[in-house]
């Protein structure tokens, strides 16, 4: 597909397809801790519990960078 191989498609779109569905997913908790009033404490517990699941996936991406895989 325009002269890309399959890997290098699916490369792009792992690494900026999930990295941007990520940010939209980080600016839904925001809004959700926004319009619930979550507070300080309760902004925090929001974003550390539901970003948690990103953070395996960066660290995923920033090992795989350093080890050069």
């Amino acid at each position: 597909m325009f002269g890309f191989t399959e890997e290098q498609v699916s490369e792009f779109g792992v690494t900026f397809g999930l990295g941007a569905f990520m940010l939209y997913m980080l600016f839904i908790i925001g809004e959700l801790a926004y319009r619930s009033k979550a507070g300080k404490i309760g902004t925090f517990a929001l974003f550390f519990v539901l970003a948690f699941g990103m953070v395996g996936f960066v660290a995923k991406s920033i090992i795989q960078k350093l080890w050069g895989i």
